[in-house]
């Protein structure tokens, strides 16, 4: 696996914010009532993500770092605001809906994390790609969990109804916390699994010139 392709699978998969970091779980438990709100809560993380990586790896030089947290908050900041502005402007709905969880992104663990242990230590380019699949990461992450809390709370699909009949125990802040739980076990599972698969075609290569077939 080459550099860049290690990058992506340790945001998407490897160190997931939300599934194996359990980072942000404020906006993870309050905006997945519904498969949009996940969506677009994901992808406005990923955008201020890969921008705010991007212009603190440019001044990462240039940052002294006695200051570096308060000057990674500013730059944060200033896009959020960006952001905030555009989504006010062009997508009302989805501003609405994200309410106080919007400008909270700019103490959002995740993004000051990225800055801190990433985006502050590497080039651009590399920068860049962790901030846009650590986000993509995250939007899968709120994605899967809006889906089954709405499908299961409101018995809809991205706002389209398709059962008649609903359990509003999912729409509830306990549901939040169980679906997410059966989310997080489900993952782990998941990755351990194939991380065992891998080890042991490994050993068995390894162990292979030892034992030729006859």
């Amino acid at each position: 696996m080459n550099k860049y392709a290690k990058i992506t699978f340790n945001g998407l998969i490897q160190n997931n914010p939300t599934f194996k970091l359990m980072l942000g779980m404020c906006a993870t438990l309050a905006l997945t009532t519904s498969a949009m709100n996940g969506v677009g809560m994901g992808l406005t993380v990923t955008i201020i993500l890969t921008l705010s990586n991007t212009i603190i790896s440019l001044l990462r030089k240039v940052i002294p770092g006695s200051v570096r947290i308060p000057a990674f908050v500013v730059i944060i900041a200033t896009l959020v605001t960006i952001v905030r502005m555009v989504l006010d402007k062009f997508i009302p709905d989805l501003y609405e809906a994200m309410g106080v969880f919007l400008p909270l992104i700019v103490v959002n663990c995740i993004i000051l994390g990225r800055a801190e242990a990433f985006a502050s230590k590497n080039p651009v380019f590399d920068s860049a790609l962790d901030g846009l699949a650590t986000g993509l990461g995250f939007t899968l992450a709120l994605t899967i969990l809006g889906i089954i809390r709405e499908f299961l709370g409101k018995g809809s699909l991205f706002g389209i109804q398709i059962m008649p009949f609903s359990i509003g125990f999912f729409s509830s802040a306990a549901g939040a916390f169980f679906v997410y739980g059966i989310c997080i076990a489900i993952f782990t599972a998941i990755v351990n699994a194939v991380s065992l698969k891998q080890k042991r075609r490994k050993a068995l290569n390894f162990a292979a010139p030892f034992f030729p077939r006859r």
